[in-house]
């Protein structure tokens, strides 16, 4: 191949194969697509899973930091609703949402709080321990629907509707809990009603419709929607076409001097690990309303081990070059300035985030430069300057794994959802 002299094919991950995916059902599948882009499921019905996770950005929402409850409009377009403030930006950069359906994905979320563990009856972890409700099917499913229990994502502020007051109660499971109440009203739906009975024969039986039953269907979407496994990276990984000189140079340096290969490994381009970066923080930082300080401690708030202090989830590069703002906390929109940093962050690259206009609301703050430091000094992986060229060549190569087929989506957005209420577009 015309590589060959740049590269080895042993640094090149073997080929994705159906195997590696999970089996989907499409009648399912379209389900759960009515049930992603249906605003039904907000506290407020106002907002969407498709709100933040949309086709136009990359399954993202082109913002650094996303403005749910309080918000109106969709992208950067989305502005704080004057009627309805919001008390604060999301903490964290939306994650894309490609091949969550293959059989290795373990670990969501920037901080890896819902990951598997096959010492639990379920096979997996979430916050919620032993009052995690069971019929989840899998890793996916219970990461879907943690969303809705958020009061500045989905769930609406305290007291603002039947929702956020069981939230605020901390009533989740159970008869009269948020999950309750949200599939009562997906259940009093006509529609959605002859829906689930004709996907699941228990629901036809006469089983009442389950909050699982939904996030099992709209899991089972994201897996059938944004499968990606169709870029020209995946034609070279199955021997059906070479990089171009740049894209193998770009390679080359991506698996050789550069390292990023030593975390973006395998198919997916991640070791689904957690590693101190020293990215920027932006906002208020993943903290308890009650906590006063604004330092984003990313996976040490799952584990409160000392060594993940400010490590965040290695992210799949999967369409990467689609899915800015770059970094957990979207502090870049310029994807050449993110490997910049990403590579030497004492390199002095600007930040150059898109944020909506909070300053009605709450405005986005720096941090205190002690705490800055310490997001620094957490990093233990050795400085590596990129030059022009080498940051021209890992863009070539990086632009080889996008998937337009993935980008744009098997079903696509939905004309009108059975609420009847406004879809995302």
């Amino acid at each position: 191949m015309a590589w060959a002299g740049a590269v080895g094919a042993d640094d090149l991950p073997r080929p994705i194969v159906d195997d590696d995916y999970l089996p989907v059902s499409e009648a399912e599948a379209r389900l759960g697509q009515l049930l992603f882009y249906d605003r039904v499921l907000s506290g407020n019905r106002n907002i969407a899973c498709s709100t933040c996770h949309h086709p136009r950005f990359g399954t993202s929402d082109g913002l650094s930091l996303g403005l749910g409850e309080g918000g109106k409009g969709l992208g950067p377009d989305r502005v704080p609703d004057p009627a309805n403030l919001p008390e604060q930006l999301i903490p964290r950069n939306s994650p894309a949402l490609f091949n969550l359906g293959h059989r290795d994905i373990r670990v969501m979320f920037h901080d890896g709080r819902i990951e598997t563990d096959d010492s639990l009856p379920s096979g997996f972890r979430t916050p919620l321990g032993e009052d995690m409700a069971a019929g989840f099917s899998g890793l996916l499913s219970a990461q879907t629907m943690f969303p809705v229990l958020s009061a500045d994502e989905m769930a609406g502020h305290y007291g603002e509707n039947d929702i956020s007051v069981a939230v605020r109660q901390g009533l989740i499971t159970g008869p009269g809990g948020a999950w309750d109440l949200i599939s009562d009203r997906v259940a009093s739906i006509p529609e959605y009603a002859r829906m689930f009975e004709a996907v699941y024969p228990e629901i036809a039986a006469g089983r009442p419709i389950g909050f699982t039953d939904i996030s099992n269907a709209i899991a089972v979407f994201i897996a059938f929607e944004w499968r990606s496994d169709d870029s020209p990276f995946d034609a070279v990984l199955r021997g059906e076409a070479d990089f171009s000189d740049a894209a193998a140079a770009g390679f080359a340096l991506f698996s050789g001097q550069a390292g990023c290969i030593d975390c973006h490994s395998g198919p997916l381009l991640t070791d689904q690990r957690f590693h101190a970066m020293a990215e920027p923080q932006l906002g208020p930082g993943k903290a308890a309303r009650f906590e006063t300080h604004r330092e984003d401690h990313g996976r040490f708030r799952v584990t409160g081990q000392a060594a993940d202090l400010h490590a965040f989830r290695t992210p799949s590069l999967r369409n990467v070059s689609a899915t800015g703002p770059w970094g957990h906390a979207g502090a870049f929109s310029d994807l050449a300035d993110y490997l910049r940093h990403h590579a030497d962050p004492s390199g002095g690259v600007a930040t150059s985030p898109i944020l909506p206009d909070l300053a009605a609301a709450r405005p986005v703050f720096g941090l205190p430069d002690e705490q800055v430091e310490a997001i620094r000094a957490a990093r233990v992986r050795p400085t590596r300057p990129l030059t022009k060229a080498e940051v021209a060549a890992l863009m070539a190569f990086l632009d080889t794994l996008t998937d337009p087929t993935a980008l744009y989506g098997r079903l696509g957005v939905p004309d009108a959802v059975p609420s009847g209420l406004p879809v995302d577009r």
